[in-house]
């Protein structure tokens, strides 16, 4: 499987337009966090982000799929943490080099408890969010997204034959956190839990 990454899909500001295309970014299936397992703070690296995603799973075979049909070819949603080395990308940036090192690595995303798009009253509007010891702390609407996720599916399939069980994340709504020794974190789809993480 693949996990297929959104970037900048949110704006906060109605000034920002909407880009050409969608940035895309790929992680490798080492990267999910094994279900229950806390995040290690990865020792090559001193400031490590994190934020909360609406993610969905990718049901059927496809190349280049039309938006009016992407809704076909994928069964369910969650919500899903990207872990980010900031210090690593900033780096990586400043010398021009890719820097698939500081989203890739090992562990890196948390993926929630899979919800059947079917038990959702409203997929146009679909509310996720995080909680930092107790206290909301990312939230976001599918409907604020810059790029739907049928347009997402769309553009990739371009590029990437989707297959079953990959994974797309739709992009972060609201800025990064920072991650701290001992904090724990829970993501939520609508009102239900599908994940709780502690940060070690």
């Amino acid at each position: 499987m693949k996990i297929i990454c959104v970037g900048k899909n949110y704006s906060q500001s109605p000034e920002v337009t909407r880009p050409e295309t969608p940035l895309i970014f790929l992680k490798p299936d080492s990267a999910i966090l094994p279900k229950d397992h806390p995040f290690f703070i990865p020792e090559f690296s001193n400031d490590i982000t994190l934020e909360v995603e609406l993610a969905v799973r990718i049901c059927r075979l496809g190349k280049y799929i039309s938006a009016r049909f992407a809704h076909k070819y994928y069964d369910a949603y969650t919500a899903a943490v990207d872990f980010t080395a900031v210090d690593i990308m900033k780096e990586a940036q400043e010398k021009g080099m890719p820097w698939e090192l500081s989203k890739g690595f090992d562990g890196s995303v948390v993926l929630g408890e899979w919800i059947d798009k079917h038990d959702i009253i409203d997929t146009e509007k679909i509310n996720f969010s995080m909680s930092k010891n107790d206290i909301t702390v990312n939230k976001g609407v599918s409907s604020s997204m810059l790029f739907s996720i049928d347009e997402i599916i769309e553009y990739v399939s371009r590029y990437y034959t989707l297959k079953i069980g990959d994974v797309i994340l739709t992009g972060a709504p609201q800025a990064a956190l920072q991650a701290v020794k001992n904090d724990y974190y829970e993501g939520f789809l609508e009102d239900k839990k599908v994940f709780g993480l502690k940060i070690k």
